[in-house]
């Protein structure tokens, strides 16, 4: 990596003005996330900008970053993936498509360019077995597979994880872990000030994936 795109990382780390999180859970995996997009982390920018995206019917991301790399990413993302199926004739497994994810990730930061690409994902999904598997991948391209719940590189991790690492268990049925991640959500929302107005949470089960929770946040005034 060169200098000046590990300087540009280092600075955007913990920045990124977004609360996402992602949750294992008995029946699956969990996904949840904020809606506030913001400039420097300062000023609001878009109340609806949704960082939760079904990449295709067995995969979902969820990012931390700047807004234009993140849906440049899902784009390449989800066409690359089905590029890979055409020509193999069988769809990539949820850590196939971690590892391309994080591959990608890698070349970009090693790109020469005066606004290299900082996006991290958490990345979930289904496999053809009914398996279901949570992977985080930081802007680096590092890819890890996660056992309990990761919140990756937002600005809101810091409050997440605190919760979580008090009230989470390996045995959470599907229903409690959707109500644990809207609660990490609304804690990350009380103290960060780059994460609000609305709620997103996805399951995925061997069921599918399906958008669970569709909440707008309004200022209530008295």
């Amino acid at each position: 990596m060169n200098s000046a795109n590990s300087e540009e990382i280092s600075k955007n780390v913990m920045k990124s003005g977004t609360s996402i999180v992602g949750i294992v859970c008995k029946d699956g995996v969990v996904m949840a996330g904020d809606r506030r997009a913001t400039l420097g982390g300062q000023i609001v920018a878009r109340k609806k900008e949704h960082k939760i995206a079904k990449i295709n019917d067995y995969l979902v991301v969820a990012w931390t970053g700047g807004v234009s790399d993140a849906q440049l990413s899902a784009k390449i993302i989800a066409a690359e993936l089905k590029l890979k199926e055409l020509k193999t004739k069988e769809r990539a497994s949820v850590k196939e498509a971690a590892n391309f994810i994080g591959t990608y990730l890698y070349r970009n930061i090693r790109t020469p360019s005066m606004v290299p690409a900082i996006v991290g994902l958490l990345v979930a999904g289904v496999n053809d077995d009914g398996t279901t598997e949570l992977y985080t991948i930081s802007p680096d391209g590092v890819v890890w597979l996660v056992e309990d719940f990761d919140a990756n590189l937002c600005s809101g991790m810091p409050y997440i994880l605190g919760l979580l690492e008090r009230q989470y268990r390996k045995d959470l049925s599907l229903k409690e872990a959707i109500e644990l991640g809207k609660e990490a959500i609304k804690s990350s929302m009380e103290r960060d000030t780059a994460s609000g107005n609305g709620i997103d949470v996805f399951t995925i089960t061997k069921s599918g994936i399906q958008h669970a929770v569709s909440e707008e946040i309004i200022p209530q005034y008295k």
